[in-house]
């Protein structure tokens, strides 16, 4: 198997990042322009208005988690670890990452967004445990 394949689902949540950036700035632009927020008020996070405050956390969100996504595909690529598999689980962490996003800057429905954000994590722990395997040998 192509080792690159897994910088695909990198890449991908590199989207998603850029997409919720464009959303906040979007929101940011529509609440100064309604007057719900002042430019100035942008200088310290706690003071994010409503409309924005969710996309903000959410961007936040994309750098929690996903970061041992990103260092896992990294050493999958170093080791020789990447197959169908793991490239799999790549697909399926980045899916839920995209629903959970889509949740978070929607509906906001708590239940929900936990539900995704709790299924690409078992999906993330189960990459990282073949990825144990495989460095142990047994995969």
């Amino acid at each position: 198997m192509n080792q690159t394949a897994i910088f695909w689902p990198v890449l991908a949540h590199v989207l998603l990042v850029y997409i919720v950036y464009l959303v906040m700035a979007r929101r940011r632009y529509f609440a100064v322009k309604s007057g719900e927020a002042k430019v100035r008020q942008y200088k310290v996070r706690s003071t994010e208005p409503a409309s924005s405050v969710t996309v903000a956390n959410n961007l936040i969100n994309q750098f929690e988690l996903p970061v041992l996504f990103h260092a896992l595909c990294l050493a999958l690529f170093v080791t020789n670890g990447v197959n169908y598999l793991t490239l799999a689980l790549a697909w399926i962490f980045i899916l839920s990452r995209y629903v959970h996003a889509w949740v978070h800057l929607t509906s906001n429905r708590v239940m929900l967004r936990s539900r995704a954000f709790f299924f690409g994590a078992v999906v993330l722990l189960l990459a990282w445990m073949w990825f144990a395997f495989h460095l142990l040998g047994a995969v």
